[in-house]
């Protein structure tokens, strides 16, 4: 690819970081996200909160869209009582980033949901979620690892074809598929592992963090797909 295509990253909004003599508000964005769009072949640019009615000027500027992973979904987003397990609402955070999946959607951008943002795209399109999930984060803080299937004949299983371990660090899950997602790959214990929209662009989510690995077969094929769209 001679040029890199633009990938954007959403981010969290704190308002106490820390960092040498400040404590201030700002804009968070793990590094493991802009360094596996750099190591995958784009260019990244973190994304943070703003006004939903801004997303479709913001992402009409990119090539391809990441949602990044982050706090639970408002469990209003999808019509549901809160259990007591589900973390505090983001709420700005929530109605940035279904706005620009709405915007990606629309305007055929590919687009890659981790983790939370997977679970997002998956509400965005009418889905339900699974609040709390034994089993997928055992240390608070500290990443785990398990397998996970692909579903033969998915565009995931032409990515990754063969069952791989992957970084995974969630209590929350897919439940009922949001309108025309497939299930793309699964957990030994059947939670949907990755999800997918057949037909017009270029449209994943998956649970884990490739992030936090060395694999970027699932990123580079976002940016190829950034790549095809922008030439």
């Amino acid at each position: 690819m001679a040029v890199r295509p633009l990938i954007g990253v959403s981010t969290y909004l704190e308002a106490e970081v820390r960092w040498r003599v400040w404590e201030l508000e700002a804009a968070l964005l793990p590094a493991g996200y802009h360094r596996l769009v750099q190591r995958a072949g784009g260019l990244a640019a973190m994304l943070p909160p703003d006004a939903p009615e801004h997303a479709a000027a913001t992402v009409a500027r990119l090539d391809g869209l990441v949602i990044a992973g982050g706090p639970d979904v408002e469990p209003v987003r999808y019509g549901a009582e809160t259990d007591p397990r589900t973390g505090p609402p983001a709420r700005a955070r929530d109605a940035w980033e279904l706005a620009l999946i709405d915007a990606a959607l629309s305007s055929g951008v590919p687009l890659l949901g981790i983790c939370r943002g997977m679970q997002l795209l998956n509400v965005a399109l009418g889905g339900t979620l699974v609040q709390h999930l034994d089993g997928h984060a055992q240390t608070p803080g500290v990443f785990g690892h398990h397998p996970v299937k692909p579903v033969p004949g998915t565009s995931y299983a032409d990515v990754v074809p063969e069952e791989t371990s992957v970084p995974t660090y969630h209590h929350q899950a897919v439940d009922r598929l949001g309108t025309d997602l497939v299930p793309s790959a699964h957990a030994a214990d059947g939670t949907v592992e990755a999800v997918e929209l057949p037909g017009s662009h270029w449209v994943m989510g998956v649970q884990w963090h490739p992030e936090m690995g060395e694999d970027l077969r699932v990123m580079r094929a976002l940016v190829e797909a950034a790549h095809r769209r922008a030439a």
